[in-house]
């Protein structure tokens, strides 16, 4: 096994296209699946690569560079749509995990507790894969395509994730649920992005749930719902997550989940309307 340590893009791309290996930059991930045994290939660290780390707005877009770190997201100026994003990074592990730990590690890891997933699908995001072969874009969601499965080929590298034309009037929040405060892995997790009206009434909606399913899903038939709603009238239970798939496991039932996941959705959405509103 060959340890890479390139400090360019291109140089990175070269490697890529030579061999089999594994991409890593804060490691947070990759150290505890090799104590399971995983791992055994190449590794190519991208952390001292420049061009893959900040975040920067031009034309509309936003762009978060794979290697930029947790806390630094959690620090940045950016408008309340990103404020959901904000709120997971600064949930991401302990502060030394969001020191080292990256956006582009935490979806290249494709967990269904992912902390970036939900707050990526509200906000519509995108992913930059690049390779020697060229360079392509792929929404969130036909990224990651299962537990652990990504769509990202052999010899590519995920260099940023891209958010075209956010609703920078609209507010976003994130909630966690865990057996803990800090340090564990999500039961379950909810973002909102909303936006309200002149007369307080919801005009765009987007949720996204995660840890109830392979991956975390958006929920456009309640998202529906709730246009035209103001936040008093607004009533979520577990009927209504209908596109969810949750499991039972040592975190916690299924149903249980759904339960959750419904009381989640009702906070965030008042915590997105709030923060919409200042």
């Amino acid at each position: 096994m060959s340890y890479h340590l390139p400090t360019d893009l291109e140089e990175t791309l070269i490697l890529r296209s030579k061999a089999p290996s594994q991409v890593v930059a804060g490691c947070t991930d990759y150290f505890p699946a090799k104590q399971q045994g995983q791992g055994g290939l190449d590794i190519v660290d991208i952390s001292r690569v420049a061009q893959l780390s900040g975040i920067d707005h031009a034309d509309g877009h936003w762009r978060i560079g794979a290697t930029t770190r947790w806390s630094d997201i959690a620090r940045a100026d950016l408008p309340p749509c990103f404020d959901g994003l904000r709120a997971a990074a600064r949930e991401v592990g302990s502060i030394q995990i969001q020191n080292l730990g990256t956006i582009g590690g935490n979806l290249c890891n494709a967990s269904p507790a992912a902390d970036a997933v939900p707050p990526l699908l509200t906000l519509e995001a995108g992913v930059e894969l690049r390779s020697v072969r060229g360079v392509r874009e792929l929404p969130l969601d036909q990224f990651v395509t299962g537990n652990r499965k990504t769509a990202l080929a052999d010899d590519e590298v995920l260099t940023a994730v891209i958010i075209r034309n956010p609703p920078t009037d609209a507010g976003s929040a994130f909630q966690k649920l865990g057996a803990r405060r800090y340090l564990v892995i999500s039961i379950v997790m909810t973002a909102a992005l909303i936006r309200l009206d002149r007369n307080g009434r919801i005009d765009l909606a987007r949720l996204a749930v995660g840890a109830c399913s392979a991956t975390a899903r958006r929920l456009p038939g309640l998202e529906q719902t709730l246009i035209g709603q103001s936040l008093a009238d607004v009533n979520i239970d577990s009927s209504d997550l209908k596109d969810l798939s949750p499991i039972d496991d040592i975190r916690g039932t299924a149903d249980y989940r759904l339960e959750a996941a419904a009381e989640q959705c009702m906070r965030a959405i008042r915590d997105a309307a709030g923060c919409a509103r200042e």
